[in-house]
């Protein structure tokens, strides 16, 4: 495949970079050793500016093209965080820290940025600006809002934005993107349930909040099944049930908590609706009250349409047209770069990483032969978007 041949030449020295990463995990906003090595780097490859402390522990570098006349800023951005699991990879670089792994691949990610930039800074042909964007917290952290609000996309001028994720299962030297909504919006669920306790053997006098939860979590199913279109997704999984400590007494409490996933946000806005009509309903029936907290997390990961056919154009010069699939199906999984969609055109496009373990295994790890692939998307792009002549 046409990779950039710099990058065959760089893909050792990248690879050690990705795997001492690998090796010291860090868990959302903690990322002090991983944020740390990257601003070292970008200092030592030369990009012209390296802050900080943006979002408590991201990095971001600027790097200046041979010229800079037609005014394009472009965001390109890695996360840097990993996952609170114990990994049984059995890899000379596994991981040195009990309970913590990169089990997504933000090791590769932040290594895939870091080779960009260092060609980026040695070559500078283009005409604009690079901002190379290396984010905490992506799990469940809202790193890249936190990025935002400390005004990332204001104070560097970014005016489109792109990120990147590995795909376990789809073959290196291939690419995936669609337009629209592409990654789920990821809400949360917490449902409080009061009863009566008592004893177990007389439960003609208690309000039994196990069963009022047992029937809420069968209740909730149908909004899916019977309140959404089925040609549209919805996702209510109920992940955790916690009441009662004894088996002689029914508890006073429970506690029901999950996960709502959408791709459309007139579902969205429904499934909310339904979950605060249907359970305090539920609950009523059995003389019990239930209060349904939902919290909005993280946005549809939402594709422009302009700057996903770029994308798509993009990666077909590295891999050929064959390889990049434009029409891939929507994951119900949530990605928090949906608040950088949010703020600026840009696109997320999905590259193969090989038969390797599912996102989230403790098995899983990275695949190093995706680096030359990755490395040379970036530049790519960026050379494509602003070139220098």
């Amino acid at each position: 495949m046409p990779t950039i041949n710099r990058f065959a030449d760089l893909a050792d020295e990248i690879t050690e970079w990705r795997r001492d990463i690998h090796a010291h995990p860090e868990l959302l906003y903690d990322t002090h050793r991983t944020s740390e090595v990257v601003a070292t780097k970008l200092k030592e490859f030369g990009v012209d500016d390296v802050v900080t402390g943006l979002g408590k522990t991201g990095v971001v570098g600027v790097i200046r093209g041979k010229n800079t006349g037609s005014g394009k800023v472009i965001g390109l951005r890695a996360d840097m965080d990993a996952l609170p699991l114990e990994e049984i990879t059995g890899k000379p670089y596994a991981s040195t820290t009990p309970g913590k792994m990169h089990a997504c691949g933000h090791d590769g990610h932040t290594a895939m940025l870091l080779g960009a930039a260092k060609y980026l800074s040695e070559t500078r042909n283009f005409d604009g600006t690079v901002v190379v964007i290396f984010q905490p917290a992506e799990e469940g952290g809202a790193g890249a809002k936190a990025m935002i609000d400390d005004g990332l996309m204001d104070r560097f001028g970014i005016q489109e934005v792109y990120g990147m994720h590995n795909m376990p299962g789809a073959p290196v030297g291939t690419f995936h993107i669609r337009k629209g909504g592409m990654m789920a919006a990821a809400d949360h669920i917490r449902i409080e349930i009061e009863g009566v306790g008592g004893h177990a053997a007389k439960p003609n006098e208690v309000v039994d909040t196990i069963l009022v939860g047992a029937n809420i979590l069968q209740a909730v199913q149908s909004i899916a099944s019977r309140n959404v279109d089925p040609l549209k997704s919805v996702v209510v999984s109920i992940t955790a049930f916690n009441a009662g400590f004894s088996d002689n007494v029914i508890p006073q409490t429970a506690v029901l908590r999950g996960t709502v996933r959408t791709l459309d946000p007139d579902v969205r806005d429904l499934a909310e609706r339904r979950l605060k009509e249907i359970v305090p309903t539920i609950a009523q029936a059995y003389g019990a009250k239930a209060v349904v907290n939902y919290s909005r997390d993280y946005p549809i990961t939402s594709n422009h349409a302009d700057q996903t056919d770029f994308a798509a154009s993009v990666a077909a010069s590295i891999v050929g047209a064959e390889n990049v699939d434009t029409d891939v199906a929507p994951t119900m999984g949530g990605e928090d770069f949906s608040f950088m969609l949010e703020e600026r055109p840009g696109a997320f496009i999905f590259a193969g990483n090989g038969d390797s373990a599912n996102l989230h295994h403790p098995a899983y790890d990275f695949n190093d032969e995706l680096i030359p692939v990755g490395c040379s998307y970036w530049v790519k792009l960026v050379e494509t978007a602003m070139p220098s002549e």
